[in-house]
């Protein structure tokens, strides 16, 4: 699960914008535009050139994902090959059923007692 997400996260391009009105933070957004404060339409409204009183910002940062992921098998050495081979056969093995050893007494009663030694020397564990 860690592998995919980091593979997910490695290949998405991020785009987050920010909006500042006269310094301040007014909205941050990922991955679409941030909505703007409304005082640049009041600007227009007011017919003034908005690019002498621009009091507005907008700032965005993208982090381009990686497009190239085209790992071939031919890449991998022999050793690596191996390793593999033998970790994935080790992996499986956890997780299979072992068969439990049968009892080779399991036919066979035990030998029948002709007297009882210990109540012959009255000796008792305690």
């Amino acid at each position: 699960m860690v592998m995919a997400v980091l593979v997910l996260f490695s290949t998405v391009s991020w785009t987050i914008e920010k909006h500042t009105c006269m310094g301040r933070v007014m909205d941050v957004a990922l991955f679409s535009k941030a909505q703007d404060c409304g005082m640049e339409a009041a600007m227009l409204m007011m017919e003034e050139d908005s690019d002498e009183n621009h009091c507005c910002g907008e700032e965005i940062l993208t982090i381009q994902g990686q497009d190239d992921l085209n790992i071939s098998f031919n890449d991998i050495t022999l050793d690596q090959q191996v390793f593999i081979a033998v970790f994935a056969k080790a992996y499986v093995a956890l997780f299979s059923s072992s068969e439990q050893q049968t009892n080779i007494n399991e036919y066979y009663p035990p030998p029948l007692l002709v007297r009882d030694i210990q109540l012959l020397d009255e000796t008792f564990l305690i």
